[in-house]
């Protein structure tokens, strides 16, 4: 494992660790604002990176101009004038002439540009030509270039930066201009030496120095491609060593012979789809094995992941140790609850549930039961992670919906047994470039089969026009026997949105649209008493259809719900959308999800076309990782991993493929970083991950 050893002393003294506001042009005041960017030292600023790049490459002459083509002209101000045109439209106008030829530039409504522009600066501009009277450039994009300042020859790949309010692009550009010519020479090299040649990669000095003033673009390429491939390459080498930590590990070995695996399939009441049988073979195997189990199990909703849990927790109870199962909701560890009580009710397992709402007394026999070893699994919530819960000899852990929990409560859960097996359940698909990222340091292990006897879902859009259409198909379906879920994105009216809300909705529809049939209500401000009484009363019937929010979106099986509406469909995430469509299918009658509402923009319109496409989740992943990106697809940060400065997982899969092959094969090669080689990069990792250290080890 990696030593926490004090960084050498050399590096608190770089230069690289003063405070920003030493540089030229920052100063005590102006360095308040770069902080807001995260820029404190030197070193920050250096790695502060262009968020995209203007092509000053190809300057074309004004002569060359052509009505309707977009063009890049370099040229002198000759002029600046300001007018009123007949609609009371403020116009600015800056003419410029570069020897071959005159052109406007022109702003509408914007007169406060006129105090940027002097007569006879220098000035690149980029946009579309039109004309007026004479030739125009409509609102193009400016660079005005100072004598002294980032380019000074014609032309060149430009900068553009994330910035923050009072600080312009000509500015900060000017700023770290200084910088990267001061200071990139004093950045160390972390790459090993023979990872650097292997890839042909150009030195860190180089590639900061590409990468915010590159000559050409093919030196922006080299730059870019070396700095993601550390970035990952640092993430990756940190997962290979946790990974490596875990399997270091004296865990449980679990015997699982043919007597126990009788035991638990005469207590499972259906045959087990091909699937369940391969994992449950993935999971035995790890447990028979003395390195503690650590595996993601991913599958769809309605897949058949508890009861492949159940399986690894008979197989824990049946060698005398304790199981425990965390739900990250009380109706969805309380569903757990009553599921495996179903399947064990001809069984000897002693189960108990801990929730928060328990009350006190009946907590403290609970907590004194799993104390002294006479509960073999409790099911609960995060209530499980609490001090006060201690268990007598914890052989498993299973946790549900794992991206509800961060990365520390996963730990403290563990740390309640001896090296305890765990096996963590997501019913969220993993896009395969997540997989490797957040969790590189788990086995996987894929639910791809649905059990048989259920028709997909169809899913279909409905517009505004078609409303009372969908509204006569439910009442159709109702007749039928069937039950109706119908979503909502706001419990109550906001001002602040213009968005239907399940409160005001649900008496609409009980008095305008279904006065003969039950609706009901359920949202996340009622009291848990409440919520579950509406839940039961819903399964057993007592409702036609269940008006709700998203708090629906886990973990409620109502076999009966054939329909699962969602209004307001486009506010929803793809996940989200998914998640709520597992809700119904639960049976062997047809079921539909209407999405009613109007996509208002592209990303929107594309989660509801992927919707009505497929119910395929890894599909539904992929796609929602796209449009939404890693940042926002789970939250990063709870998983203890640092921010990505300059990598896209999407566009830079190669590469971080190729940074996980070459991190995985250095930690076998090198398991503690003790080679002089690799001392900076143990140094990197160190400072990359700093109080997530601990976390190595999950």
């Amino acid at each position: 494992m990696v030593d926490t050893q004090p960084i050498a002393k050399t590096t608190l003294q770089s230069p690289l660790q003063q405070s920003v506001q030493y540089l030229k042009g920052v100063g005590p005041k102006r360095s308040d604002i770069f902080g807001k960017l995260g820029i404190h030292t030197i070193r920050d600023m250096l790695f502060h990176f262009p968020r995209d790049y203007k092509d000053h490459t190809r300057i074309q002459k004004i002569s060359e101009a052509a009505v309707g083509a977009e063009i890049t002209i370099q040229g002198k101000i000759l002029g600046v004038q300001t007018r009123m045109a007949r609609n009371r439209k403020n116009i600015l106008e800056v003419f410029v002439g570069d020897g071959t030829g005159t052109i406007a530039a022109t702003w509408f409504n914007q007169p406060f540009l006129a105090n940027k522009f002097r007569v006879d600066n220098t000035v690149i501009l980029h946009g579309k030509v039109g004309a007026y009277k004479y030739l125009q450039l409509l609102s193009p994009e400016y660079d005005i270039i100072q004598e002294d300042e980032f380019p000074a020859k014609e032309g060149g790949v430009v900068p553009v930066y994330p910035l923050t309010e009072r600080m312009s692009q000509t500015h900060f550009r000017k700023i770290m201009k200084l910088a990267v010519f001061q200071f990139s020479g004093y950045i160390e090299e972390a790459l090993p030496e023979e990872i650097i040649r292997k890839n042909r990669f150009v030195s860190i000095n180089e590639a900061i120095r590409d990468i915010h003033f590159p000559e050409t673009f093919e030196h922006l390429k080299n730059a870019r491609s070396r700095l993601v491939y550390e970035e990952l390459f640092t993430l990756e080498l940190a997962m290979a060593l946790r990974r490596r930590g875990i399997k270091e590990e004296t865990g449980l070995s679990f015997k699982i012979g043919a007597n126990v695996d009788a035991h638990i399939r005469n207590l499972i009441p259906f045959t087990l789809t091909k699937a369940q049988e391969r994992v449950i073979y993935e999971i035995t195997e790890d447990m028979r094995s003395s390195k503690p189990m650590n595996r993601l199990l991913q599958g769809d909703v309605g897949s058949g992941k508890t009861v492949v849990a159940m399986y690894a927790i008979l197989a824990a109870i049946a060698n005398g140790y304790q199981a425990a199962f965390m739900g990250p909701t009380e109706i969805l560890a309380k569903q757990h609850f009553q599921t495996i009580q179903k399947y064990l009710e001809h069984s000897y397992v002693r189960m108990r549930l801990l929730t928060g709402d328990i009350r006190s007394r009946q907590k403290k026999d609970i907590l004194d039961q799993i104390q002294s070893g006479q509960v073999d699994l409790v099911v609960g919530t995060h209530a499980l992670i609490e001090d006060t819960v201690q268990f007598k000899q914890l052989g498993l852990v299973v946790i549900d919906e794992q991206h509800k929990f961060g990365v520390v409560q996963r730990l403290k859960l563990k740390k309640k047994g001896t090296c305890p097996d765990m096996l963590i359940m997501t019913a969220t698909p993993i896009p395969r470039t997540l997989s490797l990222t957040l969790f590189g340091d788990l086995d996987i292990s894929i639910l791809d089969e649905m059990p048989p006897g259920r028709p997909p879902v169809k899913t279909l859009w409905v517009p505004a026009d078609k409303e009372m259409n969908a509204y006569r198909f439910m009442y159709a379906e109702i007749t039928k026997g069937r039950q109706v879920f119908i979503v909502y994105p706001l419990v109550e009216e906001s001002e602040k949105f213009d968005l239907k809300s399940a409160v005001a909705e649900s008496k609409r529809l009980q008095l305008e649209v279904f006065p003969t049939l039950r609706v009901g209500l359920l949202h996340g401000q009622m009291k848990s008493a409440e919520k579950d009484k509406i839940m039961m009363d819903f399964k057993e019937k007592r409702y036609d259809i269940l008006v709700s929010t998203v708090i629906i979106e886990v973990g409620i099986d109502i076999p009966n719900a054939s329909i699962m509406a969602i209004v307001h469909a486009e506010r929803f995430g793809l996940s989200q959308l998914h998640q709520l469509r597992g809700r119904i299918g639960r049976g062997s009658e047809q079921s539909y999800c209407l999405l009613f509402g109007n996509p208002n923009s592209s990303v929107s319109g594309e989660r509801i076309r992927t919707m009505t496409r497929t119910c395929d989740g890894f599909k539904i992943a992929e796609m929602d990782f796209r449009l939404r990106g890693p940042g926002e697809f789970f939250g990063t940060r709870q998983h203890g991993l640092p921010e990505l400065r300059i990598s896209d997982l999407i566009k830079d899969f190669p590469i971080l493929k190729k940074a996980r092959d070459d991190a995985f094969e250095l930690v076998s090669q090198d398991p503690q970083l003790i080679m002089n080689t690799h001392d900076k990069m143990k140094q990197k990792i160190l400072e990359t991950f700093k109080d997530r250290l601990e976390l190595i080890n999950i």
